[in-house]
């Protein structure tokens, strides 16, 4: 069974930085682009990063754009998130998904296929 399983999230101030990983299983992970999406309260679930499966592509959101990394390692199975300059926009559950060969976009949430359980980040002002 494919399984994605995030962790790292937590309780940081503003300015602060926190480091998620995805620890992935079941399928040939260095095959697949494997993305970051998050859910704030209210608000729709939005793509925030993606890499590709070697690691050379990576994309980002805009409002991330400078402040967030990701990173692979795929001999591990595992996906990064490196948050620095964190924000209290930037509160949220953090989701890693992988993303089908099929699908054209890294920001379709909708369009992957298989989701890990979220991480909970809240920032404090």
């Amino acid at each position: 069974d494919v399984q994605l399983q995030a962790s790292g999230g937590g309780l940081v101030q503003a300015g602060g930085s926190l480091r998620l990983s995805c620890a992935a299983s079941g399928f040939t992970f260095d095959d697949y682009s494997i993305g970051w999406f998050r859910q704030a309260p209210g608000k729709e679930r939005e793509g925030v990063s993606c890499s590709s499966p070697d690691g050379s592509n990576t994309y980002y959101a805009d409002s991330v754009k400078g402040r967030f990394t990701i990173s692979r390692d795929n001999a591990e199975n595992a996906l990064f998130l490196q948050m620095n300059s964190l924000n209290s926009e930037d509160t949220a559950v953090y989701y890693c998904a992988k993303r089908p060969r099929t699908e054209s976009s890294w920001q379709r949430w909708d369009g992957m296929d298989y989701w890990g359980k979220g991480t909970q980040v809240t920032v404090s002002s």
